[in-house]
């Protein structure tokens, strides 16, 4: 799905939205980064949260997959001498010799095979070091309306879609990482003490035009086929635009985990 990613690159960089300060001062601060600390990301993309790591002054190599994600991410980092793009995968990039204070990834270490991705993240890190990670989900809230409705042109236009499904409430997500597919890996690792995980509600308000995008970048609608794909955007182009105005909110969950390396 990465090298999907990758053929998108600039709609992805247009279409996302960057991560609110509050969620990334929070990473910063459970990482314990200081000026001049040497910062592992994986799985940049395009550099949302590569550039404010940079301008607080992280000495950052961050090891992104696709090669167009990576020249977008070079390009806006070009004021930032110490930040670095490598094009590899994670799980097989020769770790330099000199451990990272932190390693961090946004929305992206679900991707990375859980078999071999925290013991990668301990090899790659000091002890004291921390491992540190935005996740983010789709939760419900925002014009809820609107997501009740939506549902039933999933299910006509998605041969994979689930009937009648929900997004849940943030309360029916675990907090606890050992309950959960997702983190289960990391609470469980020797290497590792028990992840902290601090949560973050958001919503933003999209156009039609705008949320039609934001889907594209997406695994699920990607995966469709191409009149699949685009016969569910326009579906919901139509919804937004006479149904609801023109526009939806949309809300999401961040949580940032951190577990430090023993």
């Amino acid at each position: 799905m990465s090298s999907v990613f990758d053929e998108i690159a600039e709609l992805y960089d247009r279409a996302r939205p960057a991560y609110p300060p509050e969620v990334v001062d929070a990473l910063v601060s459970a990482s314990g980064l200081t000026c001049g600390g040497r910062v592992l990301e994986v799985g940049p993309g395009t550099g949302q949260l590569t550039l404010p790591l940079a301008r607080g002054g992280c000495a950052v190599t961050a090891v992104e997959l696709g090669p167009r994600l990576a020249a977008l991410a070079r390009r806006k980092l070009a004021p930032y001498p110490a930040a670095e793009i490598v094009v590899a995968d994670f799980a097989r990039w020769p770790l330099p010799p000199e451990p990272f204070d932190a390693l961090v990834s946004a929305t992206a270490w679900h991707w990375i095979d859980a078999g071999v991705r925290t013991e990668r993240a301990a090899r790659a890190l000091r002890p004291g070091g921390r491992l540190s990670l935005i996740v983010t989900h789709h939760v419900a809230g925002g014009t809820e309306e609107f997501f009740a409705e939506v549902q039933s042109l999933y299910e006509r236009w998605d041969p994979a879609a689930v009937p009648g499904e929900r997004l849940r409430e943030p309360e029916a997500i675990p907090t606890d990482p050992a309950g959960r597919g997702d983190l289960a890996d990391l609470a469980a690792s020797a290497d590792f003490a028990a992840p902290v995980v601090r949560r973050f509600a958001r919503e933003v308000t999209y156009t039609a035009r705008q949320y039609t995008d934001v889907l594209r970048t997406y695994s699920g609608t990607l995966r469709l086929g191409g009149d699949r794909r685009e016969g569910l955007l326009a579906d919901i182009h139509d919804l937004i635009e006479a149904g609801h105005g023109g526009r939806v909110v949309k809300r999401y969950l961040h949580e940032v985990v951190t577990a430090e390396r023993r």
